[in-house]
């Protein structure tokens, strides 16, 4: 689905009145169209709340069919934390993004573990809360101000892995 991209020195939240017809739109032809079993997996910003007008735009589909993308988020929080803890992104395991796909996301590592180990054991409390937290939350806007535009090859990425675990499940003891 098309969406509007954010720019530099755009949020999430600038995108809404861009972005929230198309989904409207978007909903609708699910509904009218798409198979009964359909997945949809939202990206466009902000994902959360377009996921919602698709979603709400298509009564006849469940609504556990409809999905917002935070998967960027957690790859990026375990991209950070493999690089903080000198591990692998293998390595780590049950990391969770709490909230929205924007600056008030909460990257929790209450139930992460890191080769085995727990990760908030890995790291110090205040890297964690004043150095990792707003980094992950803040990550899409220092890779736009970087390059001049949002990151779409990691997106797709992320949206293939996300995909892939909503398809066949996450590995054992592993959830995203």
């Amino acid at each position: 689905v098309g969406a509007r991209p954010r720019g530099p020195g755009m949020e999430r939240s600038d995108l809404l009145a861009a972005n929230g017809g198309i989904f409207k739109v978007q909903g609708k032809a699910l509904n009218d169209y798409a198979a009964r079993d359909v997945k949809v997996i939202v990206v466009g910003n902000p994902a959360n709340t377009n996921a919602w007008t698709a979603m709400k735009s298509a009564p006849d589909l469940n609504p556990r069919q409809f999905s917002a993308m935070t998967r960027l988020d957690h790859n990026r929080a375990v991209a950070q934390l493999a690089a903080k803890t000198n591990s692998q992104v293998t390595d780590i395991k049950r990391l969770t993004i709490w909230g929205n796909h924007s600056t008030t996301q909460y990257p929790d590592l209450s139930q992460t573990t890191v080769g085995g180990k727990a990760a908030l054991d890995l790291v110090e409390r205040d890297w964690y809360e004043k150095e990792y937290i707003p980094r992950v939350a803040k990550r899409g806007a220092e890779i736009i101000d970087a390059r001049g535009a949002s990151s779409a090859a990691s997106a797709a990425s992320s949206a293939l892995d996300h995909m892939r675990d909503w398809a066949l499940g996450t590995p054992a003891g592993d959830w995203t």
